[in-house]
């Protein structure tokens, strides 16, 4: 007996590297669903939830290069809408499965019935409708093709009595192609960058994810030029460790040795990224930007030179026509002001706070001081981020991963949950904002099911919290952000598993040791200062000039014990600022 196209849909899943399939089941996506069954090679994970699935699967691939996740006809496919435009902005390469309702009724309003070309259209590379035998097998190849080679999203819409067909052999190739081309910018162009970048007395150097993988050769090129290297978030899990010119980020989570560096230079150099954050960018000196997708060049800024390229690639190349700079003065001064930074982000750490209002600052510091050098972090989009990025550091083992492009709350969860199922070597740590964690709540229950041993870390500061500090800038007194949350310790009791509730300073790090030792799932509930000040040193006085503006709206309206309280959890570090 010959095999249907669900069954035929499973061993090209295979044969790319597919090992599992992030899903709810249901209707349309049964006979998929047996298929796995009955095939063996894949395993079917029943997420509660399908965003939790896309955001699962997504981190899966961002790890190990693809990945799958599936929705049923109508809501179940539309559920997984928030993960994949997640996936898509941050080019990974994931295969979606939308299953739909049966070709005889569309067109018709039927029951569930809706349009996968205009739902997907937006966040896929590629995005088609399999509703013959025939068309099936170049279908799936041509999607899971497009997701390799672009690094995004490919849909693939399958109807329910169309994965029942019995299968159709293909004229096109059944397996498929993982490329790696050298691609650097031509001689001409190499030439050119050489020469702004001799011509330069203080070049700074800005990393973006597309530099991850180019570690040496960038430090190769800052020792060449004497130049302060800063990244991205995404990028400081490639850049940091080890690097001796590394000052840290800039942007909304960063540090102000970068911004400083950024600003004082002749030149800038912009290696693969795709930075949104104009305002941090100057505008008053030459910078070059370098990147392997040429659509990015010049859409974030002024540009005064740009090329397509492979960063990797096109340091080697560029790296022998550069000119070996004999003064290090630009780069000192930057450098000890990083140093400055790192001294002063100390006495934040050191400040562990109190009962119910424990310093995050402290709480992050604690677990890079634990966890495995290893382990990899997910982190919540908000204060969970930032906490990340000024904490937890590079090992040139580690990986951290969150919704750094699409900037989705609750994602770090989910993450965990895909990281947990492709690495269940590593140490697998969540951080979780409350307001995160208590939106997709539900699948907790999928950790316990799967038994996966992921530490989820609550920085439970009972409200949105950069919600919170983005009406206090703008000079607004916070409304409806507080979350009345549930004992989340509780709750991951009642699902299964171990939970902590943690109010006390002293009692952090037993609680995060006594987690990591422990072979099964963990939540450490960590009650932490709902008032600490979170953003880069430029925006801080900003920020406390909007939390003036929201006390005297307070004392205007007569809520003093409002205002008090605002001073007392700010006046230490307001006074350092």
């Amino acid at each position: 007996m010959g095999k249907i196209i669900a069954e035929q849909l499973v061993d090209y899943l295979v044969e790319a590297g597919v090992k599992r399939i992030y899903a709810v089941t249901g209707d349309s996506l049964n006979y998929l669903n047996d298929a796995v069954r009955k095939d063996g090679r894949l395993k079917w994970i029943h997420v509660r939830h399908e965003e939790v699935g896309a955001y699962a699967a997504a981190a899966e691939a961002e790890l190990d290069g693809i990945a799958c996740c599936a929705g049923s006809c109508g809501p179940g496919h539309v559920h997984l809408i928030n993960g994949v435009y997640d996936a898509h902005r941050s080019h990974v390469p994931l295969i979606v499965i939308a299953s739909t309702i049966n070709t005889i009724e569309m067109g018709m309003d039927y029951f569930q019935e809706t349009n996968t070309y205009k739902l997907f259209d937006d966040c896929s590379c590629y995005n088609q409708l399999i509703t013959t035998a025939e068309q099936a097998p170049r279908v799936i190849q041509t999607a899971i093709q497009h997701a390799i080679s672009q690094k995004d999203v490919a849909v693939i819409g399958l109807p329910g009595d169309v994965s029942e067909m019995d299968a159709k052999t293909g004229n096109n190739a059944e397996k498929f192609f993982f490329t790696n081309p050298i691609v650097r910018p031509n001689n001409k162009e190499l030439a050119e960058i050489a020469q702004l970048l001799n011509d330069s007395d203080s070049t700074t150097i800005f990393c973006g994810i597309g530099a991850k993988d180019a570690r040496q050769e960038v430090i190769a090129l800052a020792e060449t030029l004497q130049a302060p290297v800063g990244y991205s978030f995404r990028a400081k899990m490639g850049i940091q460790y080890n690097n001796p010119y590394e000052i840290g980020m800039t942007g909304l989570l960063g540090q102000p040795a970068a911004y400083h560096s950024m600003h004082d230079s002749d030149v800038i150099l912009l290696l693969g990224t795709d930075f949104p954050y104009d305002k941090f960018i100057p505008a008053d000196c030459t910078i070059i930007q370098i990147d392997i997708n040429a659509h990015r060049l010049g859409r974030r800024g002024k540009i005064d030179f740009a090329a397509c390229g492979d960063i990797k690639d096109t340091l080697t190349a560029l790296i022998p026509l550069l000119n070996k700079k004999e003064s290090d003065k630009f780069l000192q001064k930057h450098l000890e002001m990083h140093e400055k930074t790192k001294s002063h982000m100390q006495s934040f750490i050191e400040d562990q706070g109190e009962e119910n209002a424990i310093q995050p600052e402290f709480v992050a510091h604690t677990l890079d001081k634990l966890v495995a050098r290893n382990a990899i972090f997910t982190v919540d989009t908000g204060m969970s981020c930032v906490w990340g990025a000024r904490f937890i550091t590079d090992t040139g083992q580690r990986e951290l991963l969150g919704s750094f492009n699409h900037g989705s709350m609750a994602n770090a969860m989910p993450m965990a949950i895909g990281a947990a199922l492709a690495h269940p070597e590593r140490q697998i740590i969540a951080m979780c904002g409350d307001g995160g964690l208590s939106m997709l709540l539900g699948d907790l229950a999928t950790i316990k099911q799967y038994n996966l041993p992921i530490k989820i870390i609550v920085f439970n500061n009972r409200s949105l919290g950069m919600v919170k500090l983005e009406m206090e800038v703008a000079g607004l007194p916070d409304n409806e952000t507080d979350m009345i949350n549930p004992d989340f310790a509780m709750v991951a009791a009642a699902m299964g598993f171990r939970g902590v509730n943690v109010q006390k300073p002293n009692e952090v790090e037993p609680a995060i040791l006594d987690a990591l030792n422990h072979p099964d799932p963990v939540l450490v509930n960590i009650f932490t200062n709902p008032n600490a000040l979170a953003m880069p040193p430029k925006v801080e006085w900003e920020q406390v000039k909007g939390m003036t503006q929201s006390m005297t709206k307070l004392m205007l309206g007569g809520k003093m014990d409002e205002v008090w309280e605002t001073i007392k959890s700010n006046y230490k570090h307001i006074k350092e600022l």
